[in-house]
């Protein structure tokens, strides 16, 4: 049977007799158009049909939503620490997955580090892997890790399935040393032909030990200990690194916007550099972060409200590529709520679940679109990890879905919250946007029956 109309169609040119669910939506985000009235078919977990929003698609089942909801394609997050195996008292796959699709995210990617022990040969993907099984609520893929002593595994991790690797040039870790911009270099070597990126953690050594100590309860003393030319330094070095290696290399949880002509600047020389940043450094601000708030610490720190100005810039200008959380988690305890001291407390932030929102509320004060936020935060970090068939509402992908009620108030309470340990700093935040619905392979996802895929390099 073939459908008349204009974007009425499948692959084959012809929908089949009947699709599994119909959603008729009167906005929805599609590449190209933007935010427009559309029927979107499903067939075993696909996009099967597109078409205008009254189109007779035939269906076993049919939802329609009404004007105040949007339907967009399901939030890829690539930058998440979810702790398993090892440190599951942080966080795991299970509680993890679960704040994701309570958030509208249907992927994320797992980074290689905090777990024990780290994702950085192809016994540990299999252990983590083993871990995941049969727990997580979204799909999940892997980055693999890059540290001294490993390069000459890289290939192996990523025949066995990671979607990329991720490397420090600072780190605490001795379970996942840093790289320094040498060895930066031959990372990239080793992976060019590969056809993946090399994350990067960008902040110098160096110029982070010459700084002030950061033990204080006062933020504008952490703020210090890690200046802005602690990032620069560290971006300037990989960009000449990925020019030599000719390879892409990608630039993680951006906080300094003094990097971004850089940036522009390789690309147009033809470099294949990308970067994100993160919610908190695109919502929070240095200049309201009070004294011994040790929720708010993460590295590369929040900056000022200029510098989170010049950071809207940067992705409104396609500096920035995409938006990821980096949800860091820990113990209650390793935040030093008690102390307050930033030098003694863990370093990340907990937002897996209300991102989205975060961002929104920020993009929308900003007269940023819906379709622009789709474009961060799902087609950029899809296409960062290779994978083809997520990050976009059109023909062939995996129906992954996210009902959003833009105009809906959401007040953060920690109590509520499903990553295992709720302390955050959105606390009491009113936020824009509540999620209605995360679809996932054209299901709606059920905190008890636990659906997610685990993805591959083989598999994407």
């Amino acid at each position: 049977m073939t459908w008349e109309g204009s974007e009425t169609r499948t692959r084959s040119g012809s929908v089949p007799e009947t699709l599994d669910l119909v959603i008729r939506a009167p906005r929805a985000i599609i590449p190209g158009a933007g935010e427009v009235a559309r029927a979107i078919g499903i067939l075993d977990g696909r996009i099967a049909a597109i078409g205008p929003l009254h189109t007779p698609f035939p269906a076993e089942a049919e939802r329609e939503f009404g004007p105040d909801l949007v339907v967009m394609p399901g939030i890829v997050d690539s930058h998440v620490h979810v702790c398993e195996p090892g440190n599951t008292a942080w966080e795991g796959f299970e509680t993890a997955t679960r704040a994701a699709a309570a958030g509208g995210i249907t992927t994320l990617v797992d980074m290689p580090v905090d777990s024990e022990p780290p994702t950085v040969n192809v016994a540990a993907l299999q252990l983590k892997t083993r871990a995941a099984a049969g727990q997580c609520h979204v799909d999940v893929g892997f980055w693999g890790g890059a540290i001294p002593g490993n390069l000459d595994q890289l290939k192996a991790l990523r025949q066995a399935g990671v979607l990329g690797f991720k490397c420090f040039m600072v780190s605490d870790s001795e379970e996942f040393p840093p790289l320094d911009v040498g060895l930066v270099e031959e990372a990239l070597r080793r992976i060019r032909g590969l056809g993946c990126p090399l994350l990067v953690h960008a902040e110098d050594s160096v110029a982070m030990a010459a700084s002030p100590s950061p033990h204080s309860r006062a933020y504008a003393d952490f703020l210090r200990s890690r200046p802005r030319g602690v990032e620069n330094l560290a971006i300037a070095g990989i960009i000449e690194a990925a020019r030599r290696a000719d390879t892409p290399v990608h630039i993680c949880h951006l906080s300094s916007s003094d990097a971004l002509p850089m940036i522009g600047s390789a690309r147009r020389d033809g470099l294949k550099v990308t970067a994100e940043t993160c919610p908190h450094y695109l919502v929070l601000d240095a200049e309201n972060i009070p004294d011994g708030a040790t929720t708010f610490k993460c590295s590369p720190p929040i900056r000022e409200e200029a510098n989170r100005d010049l950071l809207w810039d940067g992705l409104k200008g396609d500096v920035l590529d995409l938006v990821v959380s980096d949800h860091s988690p820990c113990t209650p305890e390793m935040k030093s709520r008690d102390s307050g001291d930033f030098a003694d407390a863990w370093g990340g932030i907990s937002s897996l679940q209300f991102s989205l929102p975060a961002v929104w509320t920020e993009a929308r004060a900003r007269k940023c679109s819906l379709a622009d936020l789709s474009r961060w935060m799902s087609e950029g970090p899809a296409r960062l990890a290779g994978l083809a068939k997520k990050g976009s509402i059109q023909l062939g992908n995996d129906a992954d879905l996210v009902v959003f009620a833009p105009d809906e108030i959401l007040v953060v309470d920690h109590a509520p919250l499903q990553h295992r340990h709720p302390g955050t700093p959105y606390d009491g935040r009113r936020l824009q946007g509540v999620v209605k619905s995360t679809i996932l392979r054209g299901e709606q996802t059920d905190v008890s029956h636990p659906r997610g895929r685990l993805l591959s390099a083989s598999l994407s």
